[in-house]
C-alpha cells in the first residue's frame, strides 16, 4: 500500500521472536485484569453511557444527564450492555476497548506498509501501553473514544488504497458513537472526495435521526447537549480539560482571551494541515500515507484545542498514527520535539504541584500544545522542502519518459576526472 519504503534496517524491523510477543501479551493481559478488578462496572466513562440507556428503557430521557455527551444513536448501542450482567461487563468493556487500541496499531502499521509482525510494531505497542499514561487511562474509565482510535487509522487505510466512500463509512460510523472524528469532514474537502463526505456525514444523521425518533427528547442533543458544549461551564469537567481554554484561565487568563488563544491555534492548525495535504511530495513521504496520517492529525490536534471537552485519551487519536510512520524517512515522529511532547505523560514521574488528579490537566495541556506545535512547524516544513523535480532531457518529445521505480535511488551523475 505504501508508496515509499522504510529506511531502517536491521533489529528493528525484523520479525519479532516469541519472548516479546508473551511481553507484549503480558502487558496487555495485566492491564485489562487491573481494570476489571477496580472498575466492575466497565469504567466510568462507559457507565455514563450504559446509564443513558438504561434510562431510556425505563422511558426517560437520556440527556437528563448533562455528562451524556453522545448522539442519539449512542442510546442504541449501548442498550445491549444492559441486558449484560455486571460482572461480565467489567471484564469485557476492558477487553474491547484494548482490542480497539490493538487494531487502531495494526492499521497504522499497515497504512505506513510497517510488518505487523516486527519488533518495532511488537514493541511499538508495548511502549504505548507502559509508557504512554492516556493508553492505560482510556481502557480504566472504558471511554468510547477507543472506537475513534481503531476508525481513524482503518479509514485512512482504506483512503489510502482509493476507497474514499468506504473511509467515510468507516469515519461517519465512528461519529454515530461519539463525535470525535467530525473535524474529519475536512480532510474528505482538501482531497475531493465529496461522496466520501457524503458517505461520512450521512451516516450518523441517518442512524441518529432514526435514534431519536424512539427518544421521550428527540431533539435533546441539539437543545440540552450542543448548550452545555458551547458554554463549557461545568465545573467539574473543566478540571480535566486540556484545552487552552479551559486551562489559561484556572491560572488567571481571562476566559475571553484564553478561549481567543484556542481559536487562533485551532486556526493555524487547520491551516498547517491544509498546507500539508497541498505538497504531497513534502517530507519525503510520497503522496501517499504520511500525507494522509498527518493531515489527519493536523486536523484533530487543532480541534483538540478548542474542544470541550478535551481530555488527556484524545490524544491516542492521533499519537498510534503518528508513532507506526517512525520507520518512514520525513516522518513527524522523527523531530526531538515530537517525543519531548510525552515526557509529561510517562507514568511514575512526580510533578510537583500536579500530582493531583484535578491538576494533572496541566500536563496534558502541555503534551497537547507541544505536540500541536510540533506537527505544524513539520507542516509547513513539508511544504517549504518541496521542489519539483527538473525534466529529464530527452531528443525527441516523442518518446516516452523513463520513470525511476519508487524506493529506487536516482541514477548518480558521472564522476569528473
Amino acid at each position: 500500500m505504501s508508496e515509499y519504503k522504510s529506511d531502517i534496517s536491521g533489529w528493528l524491523v525484523r520479525r519479532a521472536t516469541w519472548h516479546l510477543w508473551v511481553v507484549l501479551v503480558a502487558v496487555l493481559g495485566a492491564l485489562v485484569a487491573r481494570t476489571a478488578r477496580v472498575t466492575p462496572d466497565g469504567g466510568m466513562d462507559n457507565a455514563i453511557v450504559v446509564r443513558a440507556a438504561r434510562v431510556w428503557l425505563a422511558g426517560g430521557s437520556p440527556y437528563d444527564d448533562p455528562h451524556f455527551l453522545y448522539l442519539p444513536s449512542a442510546v442504541l448501542a449501548a442498550a445491549p450492555q444492559v441486558l449484560v450482567p455486571r460482572g461480565v461487563l467489567g471484564v469485557l468493556v476492558p477487553v474491547v476497548v484494548t482490542g480497539c487500541l490493538v487494531g487502531g496499531w495494526v492499521c497504522a502499521l499497515r497504512l505506513h506498509g510497517v510488518d505487523v509482525r516486527s519488533r518495532f510494531a511488537v514493541l511499538g505497542l508495548t511502549g504505548l501501553a507502559v509508557g504512554f499514561a492516556p493508553f492505560a487511562h482510556l481502557v480504566l474509565l472504558g471511554n468510547w473514544t477507543a472506537a475513534a482510535v481503531f476508525a481513524l487509522p482503518l479509514g485512512l487505510l482504506l483512503a489510502g488504497r482509493g476507497r474514499w466512500v468506504w473511509a467515510g463509512v468507516v469515519f461517519g460510523a465512528a461519529v454515530a458513537l461519539k463525535p470525535l472524528l467530525a473535524p474529519l469532514g475536512l480532510l474528505f474537502v482538501f482531497a475531493g472526495r465529496w461522496r466520501g463526505l457524503v458517505a461520512m456525514v450521512g451516516v450518523p444523521v441517518v442512524v441518529s435521526a432514526g435514534a431519536a425518533l424512539v427518544l421521550p427528547d428527540p431533539a435533546g442533543f441539539v437543545t440540552r447537549t450542543l448548550p452545555f458544549l458551547l458554554r463549557g461551564d461545568d465545573g467539574f469537567v473543566r478540571l480535566y480539560e486540556a484545552s487552552p481554554g479551559a486551562v489559561l484561565p484556572r491560572v488567571g487568563v481571562p476566559g475571553v482571551v484564553a478561549a481567543g488563544v484556542g481559536w487562533v491555534a485551532a486556526g493555524a492548525g487547520v491551516g498547517c494541515a491544509w498546507w500539508r495535504w497541498r505538497w504531497p511530495g513534502g517530507g519525503g513521504g510520497g503522496a501517499g500515507a504520511l500525507r494522509l496520517a498527518e493531515t489527519a492529525a493536523m486536523l484533530m490536534l487543532s480541534a483538540f484545542l478548542v474542544s470541550r471537552p478535551s481530555y488527556d485519551h484524545y490524544l491516542l487519536v492521533v499519537v498510534p498514527l503518528l508513532v507506526a510512520g517512525l520507520p518512514c524517512e520525513g516522518a513527524a515522529a522523527r523531530g526531538v520535539w515530537f517525543w519531548l511532547a510525552f515526557v509529561p505523560q510517562l507514568p511514575g514521574v512526580s510533578w510537583p504541584l500536579l500530582e493531583a488528579v484535578q491538576r494533572r490537566a496541566f500536563k496534558d495541556a502541555v503534551t497537547l500544545c507541544v505536540l500541536a506545535v510540533t506537527l505544524a512547524v513539520h507542516c509547513i516544513r513539508s511544504g517549504r522542502a518541496f521542489s519539483p523535480p527538473p525534466p529529464l532531457p530527452f531528443p525527441s518529445s516523442r518518446g516516452a519518459a523513463p520513470s525511476t521505480p519508487l524506493g529506487a535511488a536516482a541514477p548518480r551523475p558521472p564522476l569528473r576526472p
